[in-house]
């Protein structure tokens, strides 16, 4: 086996997150994630780079995390999220016995929110994310543009670079009380219906606003912010999507919300309008459909925003455009791809009569052409079938894209707009940033090769009865699905070697996998191992039918397509059946439940966050809107609860089982991982549970991030019959 990638080099890398390209179209501002090892923090970095590739990225943070970078009309104005400390010229003034701050910190006080940053007289206490703006034209450090007391949740900058919008919780006097009560471990009382979201907690009824205010860093406290009173967030989906304000050229401000009479229990989010003082909002959107990230138009008339159907949500999501007007009329102009927009951005107008998004297509992700007027198509051809998108944005004559490859972390590229509008014809795509070139250098001749490879899939023959030793039976109407393949970079799939090999499988179920850059996978193609992700049905990214086959259902089609992906490595001689393994995380990790009740074909495998008894979980997660949506409701339909929960078969699981969840994960609560873990061992089945305290539905420090990969490939090591007893210790 190979050791040319370690579990410490996780700590080296520099991953892309967010892309902003100036109005103008002369620069864009980026983040990207790295590891702090001593406080075991992930960190999110601020650069800005010229599109001409003049030279190479100035870095703006370093101290603190940075989101959300959002320009100015100038170009040399750029704002940003941060939890940072306190400006230092908010702070001037003596505070005297009493506890009263001199008058020359400015900070008014008076308003519901307060002053300061959340830090109040509280030194211990972590700073709220707050709006902070460079001046790219002076230099110099950031200004802070806000003060409120619990922090802010979108910003938008308007036309005329001298006032901002932002979103953020305003308590009443009572709610405050119950706010201050929870913060210092009092008891939770709820009345929501949607009585909590995973990352956000148990929920209260403090309502988010949208607030508008001057650039000038002296009026950042609240009070000096107006409160727009009709721009109010609720619905279910509010504590994480929040308001997206959006300012536009006509000076009025675009925002979502739920206007339903009933909103936690309605999957609408509606597309707003309102003027800046907080007169004449107008509900642009009709209730139904879920939207996100409205996008004005050159002139201010339109607005272009991500819409999917709440009520079935394999249907793709789609690129729509309508006038500002209350009850518009709406129409998708991406309708005709068939294909479902992906997260790595939100659409964008190419000029006053053309959309751009990017799209799930295949096993890739793409920017798609979506002229209102016209057929949408696929763009930028050049991409090649080697590289996905990994984020997205443009402004001005620019195209800023994140590119990733499986040797490759993504970095930033810049195209030429012409590149878009005449189908490949601009210029040479120019590359911006080098965020990981030491860690290529190092590490490079060990990243994998990879492509995705075609399998064909059919029913499984008696739902009742689990697969053979060897799989599923693949019927004579097989259908053919994907799985993206990484390879050992010194591994030959046509040769006479076999490898073990390990099937990964993604979430969702409404997502899909696109060839890139993960660790997890550089790692263990690193050791010997073939990666396989496979698209099964339910992915997002082959259209509609392909993904709406899945509706309805759980455990059968997708343990059908992850055996029969892994059946077909095995027929062409790349993968060695005895040494296969599975895991996946999330719906992963119910897929991976699934598939184990139906083979025994996996050496070992590790369920990672999931749900295996949808009956017992009802109400217990964020998601009941959806369960209900597709399942009805657990008293009305109990024997499809029980049917769709992997634990009901849980006497045909003879495979060693690691099960994972984390402390606080609101969307695959652990007790589903306690119950999956207890039953296996009262049948004897070999098992272990990793709890990841204080945790949500992710993996969130450096340290779990590597324990995680540690874990597993321990698990798969231990349970590996080609390697002899003394070699099951990580070997890094």
């Amino acid at each position: 086996m190979q050791h040319g990638v370690d579990l410490e080099s996780y700590y080296d890398l520099r991953l892309l997150s967010e892309v902003s390209v100036s109005p103008d179209g002369e620069r864009v501002a980026f983040t990207a994630q790295e590891s702090d090892p001593a406080a075991d923090e992930h960190r999110t970095g601020l650069y800005v780079a010229p599109v001409d590739g003049s030279r190479d990225p100035h870095r703006l943070t370093r101290a603190s995390s940075a989101s959300s970078p959002t320009w100015g009309p100038d170009g040399d104005t750029l704002a940003f999220l941060a939890a940072r400390e306190e400006d230092l010229d908010r702070k001037r003034g003596r505070v005297d016995d009493g506890g009263d701050e001199s008058a020359a910190d400015g900070n008014g006080g008076g308003d519901r929110n307060g002053g300061g940053n959340g830090a109040g007289d509280d030194g211990d206490a972590e700073p709220k994310p707050q709006v902070w703006a460079f001046d790219l034209a002076l230099g110099g450090d950031a200004r802070q543009l806000t003060a409120f007391e619990h922090g802010v949740d979108g910003v938008d900058l308007a036309p005329d670079g001298e006032r901002l919008v932002v979103a953020a919780r305003d308590p009443t006097e009572e709610e405050a009380e119950y706010v201050d009560q929870r913060e210092d471990g009092g008891p939770i009382e709820v009345t929501r219906l949607q009585h909590k979201r995973d990352g956000a907690g148990w929920l209260d009824d403090v309502t988010t606003y949208l607030f508008v205010g001057d650039l000038d860093a002296e009026a950042a406290d609240a009070a000096a912010f107006r409160r727009l009173d009709d721009a109010a967030g609720a619905g279910s989906a509010e504590p994480l999507a929040g308001l997206q304000p959006a300012w536009g050229p006509t000076d009025r401000v675009a925002f979502t919300t739920c206007v339903d009479e009933n909103p936690d229990d309605s999957g609408a989010y509606d597309v707003c309008t309102i003027a800046p003082d907080g007169a004449e909002r107008r509900v642009v959107t009709d209730g139904s459909l879920r939207c996100a990230s409205p996008t004005w138009s050159p002139d201010g008339e339109r607005l272009a925003f991500d819409g999917s159907n709440y009520d079935n949500w394999y249907e793709p999501n789609e690129a729509y455009v309508a006038r500002d007007e209350a009850g518009a009329d709406f129409e998708s102009v991406s309708a005709e791809l068939d294909r479902t927009l992906a997260r790595a951005g939100a659409p964008r107008w190419l000029d006053q009569d053309t959309i751009v998004a990017p799209i799930a297509d295949e096993a890739w992700t793409r920017l798609a052409v979506c002229p209102l007027d016209g057929e949408p198509r696929r763009a930028f051809a050049r991409q090649g079938r080697d590289r996905t998108v990994a984020a997205f944005d443009l402004a001005g004559d620019a195209v800023a894209l994140g590119l990733t490859a499986a040797d490759q972390p993504p970095d930033v590229y810049a195209v030429p707009g012409a590149e878009l509008r005449e189908n490949d014809a601009g210029g040479p795509t120019k590359r911006l940033s080098a965020l990981n070139d030491e860690w290529l250098d190092e590490h490079g001749a060990a990243l994998p090769d990879c492509e995705v490879v075609a399998c064909e899939t059919g029913e499984v023959r008696g739902s009742d009865a689990p697969a053979s030793q060897s799989g599923a039976s693949v019927s004579d109407d097989g259908e053919e699905i994907e799985a993206v393949v990484y390879y050992p970079a010194d591994f030959d799939p046509d040769g006479d070697d076999t490898a073990p090999a390990v099937c990964a499988i993604h979430g969702g179920p409404m997502s899909y996998d696109a060839p890139g850059f993960r660790f997890d996978v550089t790692y263990w193609t690193s050791k010997g191992y073939v990666v396989a992700k496979p698209n099964y049905r339910g992915s997002t990214s082959y259209g509609r039918a392909f993904s709406e086959a899945l509706k309805g259902s759980r455990g059968e089609l997708e343990s059908e397509d992850v055996i029969a992906a892994m059946e077909h490595l095995v027929g062409e001689g790349v993968a060695d059946p005895d040494r296969l393994f599975c895991t996946g995380f999330s719906y992963g990790g119910i897929t991976t439940a699934h598939v184990v009740t139906r083979t025994d074909m996996f050496a070992a495998a590790a369920p990672e966050h999931g749900i295996y008894d949808f009956y017992s979980n009802f109400g217990t997660d964020d998601n009941h809107n959806w369960h209900q949506w597709e399942f009805g409701m657990p008293w009305e339909n109990e024997a499809l609860y029980r049917d769709i929960s992997s634990i009901t078969r849980v006497d045909e699981i003879d495979t060693p089982l690691l099960i994972t969840a984390g402390e606080q994960d609101w969307r695959c609560p652990p007790t589903q991982a306690e119950q999956l873990y207890v039953s296996v061992r009262k049948r004897g089945v070999d098992a272990k549970l990793v709890i990841y305290p204080d945790e949500h539905h992710n993996i969130g420090t450096p340290q779990r991030a590597t324990h995680r990969i540690e874990e597993l490939t321990e698990w798969f090591e231990t349970h590996d019959p080609g390697v002899d007893g003394e070699a099951n210790e990580v070997r890094d």
